[in-house]
């Protein structure tokens, strides 16, 4: 009953917001896997079929997202990766995000048992403290890779289900949701199934908001490193000495196979005092061009690569972390003012933008 109720109300409030349809994008809609998809979407999860046909005609395929989605890949060494990162722009912002929302996150933080600097800095990585969190509606970057790219259809018409499902949890039109090139949504850049299951309304007025609602964005993002496994006050990364082939072990650098102990029985080396019972991973990065260094990934770091599968990404979201508390703790952001209000400002349009949409 609750379900049937809570799909009339989404089917409403859907129909409020489609407008008259001057025109159908017939192309989308004619296309068996389209209407295979559609019909699949309504038996098994309760939508009205009328509905799906009502909003997808409202669907706008990008082929620039198969265009970017096609470049070849050019990883870059952990020298130029970091500039991107770990700069004065997101270390000050960083700080200054702290000060604003210190009792939220220090809430958070007891909660959950990640550090405020970390919550933070995966945001400024992310989405430069709300920032720049995408300028594609959420259903047409979805549908284009679920309809329009073999290789990863199977995921995106995955995640295209979750969406629609989170749209309908919401009570919130598809239509209005911006993100990624991706669909990745919000300050913290959620996926819908991500979204789904870790999102959180810490501000308790019944939407999960991670694009105009800091304090949401910041639980959210501590609930998926907790659900993850973060460890409170555990250990992320060391460096380390390597005295043999270490191929095998790199190539492992995604998975908790070894305690410390029996990495150095394989020929790592802590350079300092280490628990060895811990788990850990080996992994490199090119401080200087040529220059190789090895570290140790210990379980924090870890579940920091569940957030993002990059070893550059973990390293830049730590290095980040301890550079904003620096800030913060030596009141650097309040030295220097020049973007002060930039937080504020960002926040408030994003919040404007959603609320035009139909948040309250």
């Amino acid at each position: 009953m609750f379900l049937k109720l809570r799909a009339a109300l989404f089917s409403a409030a859907l129909l409020a917001f489609v407008p008259a349809i001057s025109h159908a994008d017939t192309a989308l809609l004619q296309r068996p896997e389209v209407q295979s998809y559609l019909d699949n979407l309504a038996a098994t999860q309760g939508f009205n079929r009328d509905d799906l046909t009502a909003l997808f005609q409202q669907v706008n395929t990008k082929p620039s997202i198969i265009t970017v989605l096609d470049r070849p890949s050019t990883g870059r060494p952990w020298y130029q990766f970091k500039q991107n990162f770990i700069n004065n722009q997101r270390i000050l912002g960083g700080a200054r995000f702290m000060r604003r929302y210190a009792d939220t996150l220090d809430a958070v933080s007891d909660k959950y048992g990640v550090p405020a600097e970390v919550i933070t800095s995966i945001l400024g990585v992310e989405t430069l403290y709300g920032r720049t969190t995408g300028t594609f509606r959420v259903i047409d970057a979805l549908t284009t890779i679920a309809f329009d790219y073999p290789r990863r259809a199977d995921y995106f018409k995955d995640q295209l289900t979750q969406f629609m499902l989170l749209a309908r949890e919401e009570n919130e039109n598809p239509l209005t949701f911006m993100g990624s090139y991706a669909g990745a949504m919000g300050m913290p850049q959620f996926m819908p199934s991500s979204f789904r299951e870790y999102a959180v309304d810490w501000t308790g007025d019944h939407h999960r908001d991670i694009w105009g609602t800091p304090e949401d964005a910041i639980a959210s993002v501590a609930n998926f490193l907790a659900a993850h496994g973060w460890q409170r006050d555990g250990d992320t990364y060391a460096p380390v000495n390597v005295s043999a082939a270490e191929d095998d072990l790199l190539a492992d650098k995604f998975n908790l196979h070894y305690t410390v102990a029996e990495l150095m029985q394989k020929g790592v080396q802590p350079l300092s005092e280490t628990d060895t019972s811990q788990q850990a991973v080996l992994f490199s990065l090119e401080t200087e061009a040529g220059n190789t260094s090895y570290y140790m990934g210990f379980n924090n770091f870890y579940v920091v690569t569940r957030y993002n599968r990059s070893t550059l990404y973990a390293t830049a979201v730590l290095q980040l972390a301890n550079a904003i508390k620096s800030a913060y703790d030596n009141n650097l952001d309040l030295q220097d003012t020049s973007a002060s209000d930039s937080n504020k400002s960002k926040t408030k349009a994003k919040s404007t933008k959603k609320n035009a949409a139909g948040w309250n």
